[in-house]
């Protein structure tokens, strides 16, 4: 009895030294499968804001925005339509300069509009009533992650229903279904954002 015992004993003791080194292998494999399937972490988080860092992509952006609304919601969602458009080149069109300035695009930048030269020439130090704020947004939207995208790269176009002369529909969102915005609360009287416009 005594030999079958350390026979048990020195079965058991060689499987152990067979599967402890697999199961640790296969520990390992899984920790780095794991380690390979986790999301990237975003090293570069959006930097503080800052007058003296503002480039001009910011500053265009910010001038838009503003342009559009002083509240900083509709801000935020209106400037990443512009960020959507430099980014999917929408109207052949690639820096913020140009798509902010493409031809009766956005209303305050029309050729003859009133106000065109008062949004022309907003500066980081401009002290306009609520112009700090915008660039503020503009710079958050200019250099957040994609995953902080309120909505698809195919939202494009928005209108406000109040700004339309007869309360009038723009023709291109004519039978369209605006975009659910779900971050912000915004009155559809005020905002329409649209997804997919050619």
């Amino acid at each position: 009895m005594h030999s079958i015992g350390k026979r048990i004993v020195a079965g058991l003791a060689l499987l152990l030294a067979v599967l402890i080194p697999a199961i640790t292998t296969a520990f390992v494999a899984m920790g780095d499968e794991m380690q390979e399937r986790q999301l990237p972490v975003d090293i570069n988080p959006v930097p503080a804001f800052s007058l003296s860092h503002i480039n001009e992509d910011v500053l265009w952006l910010a001038r838009c925005a503003y342009s559009e609304t002083k509240t900083a919601s509709e801000q935020e969602l209106v400037a990443w339509v512009i960020r959507n458009r430099v980014e999917t080149g929408y109207r052949g069109q690639h820096t913020y300069r140009d798509v902010v300035l493409d031809p009766y695009q956005f209303s305050a930048f029309n050729p003859g509009s009133r106000k065109r030269r008062l949004f022309l020439n907003l500066a980081p130090g401009s002290d306009a009533q609520g112009w700090m704020q915008a660039l503020e947004v503009a710079h958050n939207v200019y250099y957040s992650p994609n995953t902080l995208r309120p909505f698809s790269s195919e939202t494009r176009h928005f209108y406000s229903e109040r700004s339309m002369r007869g309360r009038i529909q723009p023709t291109w969102a004519r039978g369209e279904t605006p975009v659910q915005v779900t971050r912000y609360r915004i009155d559809p009287r005020r905002f329409r954002f649209y997804s997919g416009i050619s």
